[in-house]
């Protein structure tokens, strides 16, 4: 002790004679003010890694916190989720129902279109049946009244055009059976396998879709 005593003295006589007297007088001041500088840096210490040991493990409160935020944000997931499919569901049911009003408006009238049919048919029949020989100026009734039958199956047509009910008369058309209904299978010369050759009865299509299929015979192969 009274060697370090000499050594600090000798360090401080020259800038500080006052100190360094008094430590000459006191040496036990050195040992005190060194052991309080050891002890303030141990408490400095012990303060700093008490803090990092916080900060490395949180406490219980901290961890419960940390949990309930995992929770809910599973949870808001979840609702998210929930949200989003329902806007989905929601959306495809309005197209489903925006389309079931399209179509009621195009294909409401079917039902009376089908029964009107009948009367076009009745109609195409009665103006092939009048023999165009007899139809002269010397016949002037039945020249009328074939007249009269045409104008109707006419007007009928267009009525039936403004609607969007087309006539479908396949006469040397390739078979399809979504538009055609086949009577028979008959080989004939010159006509290609497949094709429609006749015509029995003529079909209509309804915006697209057939309302009643053409009667047809086919041509099959010999």
């Amino acid at each position: 002790m009274a060697a370090v005593a000499r050594c600090v003295r000798g360090a401080l006589r020259p800038r500080y004679p006052l100190l360094s007297f008094s430590l000459r007088t006191s040496p036990r001041l050195l040992c005190v003010a060194t052991q309080q500088k050891n002890t303030g840096q141990t408490l400095e210490e012990d303060q700093s890694q008490s803090q990092n040991e916080q900060k490395v493990e949180p406490s219980s409160a901290e961890k419960m916190l940390i949990e309930e935020k995992a929770k809910v944000e599973e949870q808001l997931k979840e609702v998210t989720d929930k949200y989003r499919r329902a806007l989905a569901d929601a959306e495809n049911v309005r197209q489903r129902s925006q389309k079931l009003v399209e179509e009621a408006k195009l294909y409401g009238i079917q039902s009376f279109c089908k029964d009107l049919l009948e009367v076009a048919d009745i109609l195409e029949k009665a103006t092939e049946s009048v023999p165009k020989e007899e139809i002269k100026d010397e016949n002037p009734h039945l020249k009328s009244l074939y007249e009269g039958l045409v104008m109707t199956e006419v007007q009928i047509q267009k009525v039936f055009k403004k609607h969007g009910l087309l006539r479908l008369n396949p006469v040397g058309a390739k078979f399809d059976p979504y538009e055609h209904e086949a009577l028979f299978h008959a080989p004939m010369e010159g006509k290609e396998p497949g094709t429609i050759a006749l015509v029995s009865k003529i079909g209509y299509k309804l915006h697209g879709r057939t309302l009643r299929p053409a009667l047809v015979g086919v041509v099959k192969d010999a």
